[in-house]
């Protein structure tokens, strides 16, 4: 098992093997290079072996940065991507933040190649430029008639590799404004033929997840939590636990959240911890049902709204020639990542601690755990591993299996390192779900067949309010992410009007793949569908009529087209019906096709979904239609029949099978399309979710439901 180094520390250990060139930016922003890390952010590393190094500070869960990131430094260095390998960056916000975030160090709302992108391919370019111009002075020619092509310098008779500049190059000052390839130059970037990095040592089994960390002597901890939200400990018997071959000891955590069971390995500690007696004190516990969550939401969407989103009133809808009106509901989600919640703590010789964790969010943990163990930032440290899945459910604003693995550790001798492990059924009922919400959208329409008024009222569980992110998240009251898809939709709609209220929460809320976009572009796309059909027109032809002539509408109707015309739009094979919805979510556009057969009371079957997207530039356009297949297939998977529940407070779903993800058999094929573009990178993470369920939904309409009540097996739809 490797540790995590500082950067002195693999400076030193790659000057030991030979000279050593790291770029990056400083903490004001500039460029810098040397062999001094301590003094540097450091992007890229090449050694005199010509080996080129990424450090990547954003964390690898699935979806690509470890790839994209070192494709940009490859292209501007000119090396093959046979010949970058990359490593996580420490736990430093003040050098590897992420830009859309502030002084945060982190990986979300799909800002990983947004915010990266020119500051990892002037890294790359700084370094290109500084091992040119040591070339030249070693021999004599002009650094502007030099070139690096496939990791070896060309242009001053034979070409030699590029490693043999390094130590010269160290020693030079770097460029202050590098100059960057050109599109036309470009050879990695938007090459379809580019597979990821991370795939043959997925593949055979090399790959080292924060589940496979197995430190020298750890303990392995579980925890005995509440079963409700809001419950502590009031007192607990371990005389069954100690018959328990491997159990170690448990005790109650600090605050009386729960109570930690040691064993000598995970088996004993699931047993040893199921034969716990342990009286809780649920005097402040969360109570309700979630027939009672969906009543209040159901409420507060016929009442007075609490918050005018866009400080205006709905248009004469009384008036309109007819009107359109529904009301849907969503359900509590769980992210059910394949990877169940885990982390591993240990002492180290300076004194310090160390956290192995695939680490969404490192900023948060590294600051908790420096107050639990009451040791400066320094002396927390934080080794980034790959994770398997997140969906969002890796960076809560509390950080909370991290500070519980804080407290397991912190209340030992801290001999032994512990290693933190939640079951599958600790990651089903531990809280921290996508929230419940409510829509009621009323739609006037003119005898044209054109929308005159839109009155739109959510309400539900905020995710940012009372968190360290509500400063610039929640604004006049409103957070952003119960509205976001609606009040900023680029449709071109009078007389819009948005009502939000919040709701009291049942569990700890936290954003879930695509955030609020999960529950509003399934609204607003169900809406479009139905409006079109009560004014008799085709659905596209319906939204494009409501888009204006605005850049963000012309990328919006441009994927909307690309998918009609490749998904055959209009003309689906006999037995099928088709469903379309387009849905900008961070920075990009995304439109689908959902094909089906069947019905939904003899069964759906999902025969095809054609997707159209436009996120800027495509760096790497394999990694690409991997997320959008991957967005469909969680946003699909969950409204066709997953939900979580609470009966008196307790989730009634433990594992699998009573909480079904997307199986293999639920969709015949996806076919991804890339819109061209010369634009700024924007996300792919997430925005292949938002607009897959309103397409399946608009598809089953067309057979005589239109699905308001999530998920789709509760609204009386069947599945194949």
């Amino acid at each position: 098992m490797t540790v995590n180094t500082s950067r002195r520390g693999f400076l030193k250990g790659a000057a030991a093997a030979g000279a050593v060139l790291v770029v990056g930016l400083n903490p004001q922003g500039a460029v810098a290079a040397g062999g001094d890390a301590a003094q540097i952010n450091p992007f890229v590393k090449v050694g005199a072996d010509g080996r080129v190094i990424a450090i990547i500070k954003h964390f690898e869960k699935g979806q690509g940065p470890a790839t994209g990131l070192s494709t940009l430094i490859a292209e501007e260095i000119g090396v093959t991507m046979d010949q970058i390998d990359y490593e996580f960056a420490p736990s430093n916000p003040e050098l590897y933040a992420n830009l859309a975030f502030g002084q945060i160090q982190g990986t979300g709302g799909s800002t990983a190649m947004a915010n990266s992108f020119m500051q990892y391919r002037t890294a790359g370019a700084t370094a290109r430029a500084m091992i040119l111009e040591a070339a030249a002075s070693a021999t004599g020619a002009k650094a502007t008639d030099l070139d690096i092509v496939d990791g070896m310098v060309t242009g001053a008779g034979d070409p030699v590799p590029l490693g043999q500049f390094v130590a010269a190059a160290a020693t030079l000052e770097a460029p202050v404004e590098p100059i960057l390839k050109t599109p036309d130059q470009w050879r990695l970037i938007g090459n379809p033929d580019i597979r990821r990095l991370d795939s043959r040592i997925k593949g055979n089994g090399e790959a080292m997840y924060a589940m496979d960390v197995h430190l020298p002597n750890q303990m392995i901890a579980m925890l005995a939590r509440p079963p409700q939200t809001g419950g502590l400990v009031s007192s607990f018997d371990d005389t069954d636990a100690k018959t328990i071959k491997g159990f170690i000891r448990a005790a109650t955590l600090p605050g009386n959240g729960a109570v930690a069971v040691y064993a000598e390995n995970t088996w004993a500690a699931i047993q040893a911890r199921e034969a716990l007696t342990v009286e809780w004190d649920m005097s402040n516990a969360e109570s309700r049902d979630s027939s009672q969550i969906k009543e209040e939401i159901m409420a507060a969407l016929n009442g007075e709204a609490e918050f005018n989103v866009l400080k205006n009133e709905p248009g004469p809808i009384d008036q309109a020639a007819q009107v359109v009106e529904k009301t849907f509901y969503f359900p509590l989600l769980a992210h059910a990542a394949m990877e169940p919640l885990n982390c591993t703590i240990e002492a180290n010789d300076d004194g310090g601690i160390t956290l192995h964790d695939g680490a969404q969010m490192p900023t948060g943990p590294h600051m908790a755990l420096s107050q639990i163990f009451e040791l400066p930032m320094d002396k927390v440290r934080i080794n980034t591993m790959l994770a398997g899945g997140s969906f969002g459910r890796r960076a809560t604003p509390t950080a909370d299996y991290q500070v519980e693995a804080g407290l397991a550790f912190v209340i030992t001798d801290r001999t032994r390192p512990v290693k933190l492990v939640w079951s599958r059924e600790d990651d089903m009922r531990g809280g921290y779900y996508r929230p419940a919400f409510g829509h009621k959208v009323r739609v006037g329409l003119s005898d044209a067949g054109e929308i005159v008024a839109w009155d739109h009222r959510i309400a539900g569980q905020s995710i940012m309010k009372g968190t360290a992110f509500e400063s610039f998240a929640v604004h006049d009251g409103v957070d952003h992410s119960s509205v976001e898809g609606v009040a900023d939709t680029p449709y071109t709609i009078p007389g819009f009007h948005v009502g939000l209220t919040d709701t009291k929460k049942a569990t700890s809320t936290l954003w879930w793949r695509s955030v609020g976009h999960t529950h509003t572009a399934y609204a607003m796309e169900v809406m479009m569908d139905m409006a079109a059909r009560a004014a008799g027109r085709d659905p596209v032809e319906f939204r494009l009529a409501h888009l204006g002539d605005s850049a963000d509408a012309r990328r919006k109707a441009a994927v909307l087209e690309l998918a009609a015309e490749k998904g055959n739009w209009g003309n689906a094979p006999t037995g099928r019906v088709q469903g379309i919805a387009v849905h900008k979510s961070f920075g990009s556009y995304v439109a689908e096709v959902v094909e089906i057969s069947g019905n939904a009371n003899d069964g759906v079957q999902i025969e095809k979904v054609t997707c159209a997207v436009d996120c800027g530039i495509a760096v790497n356009p394999d990694v690409i239609k991997a997320q959008i297949e991957g967005g469909v297939g969680y946003g699909i998977g969950h409204v066709m029949r997953d939900e979580i529940t609470l009966t008196g407070g307790v989730v009634d779903q433990y594992n699998f099978p009573d909480y079904e993800p997307l199986r293999m058999r639920d969709i015949g094929a996806i076919e991804t399309h890339i819109v061209p573009s010369a634009e700024p990178p924007t996300g792919i993470g997430e925005p292949g979710t938002p607009p897959s369920a309103p397409a399946l939904a608009n598809a089953i309409a067309q057979t005589g439901t239109v699905v308001g009540v999530l998920p789709m097996i509760n609204d009386g739809v069947a599945f194949a």
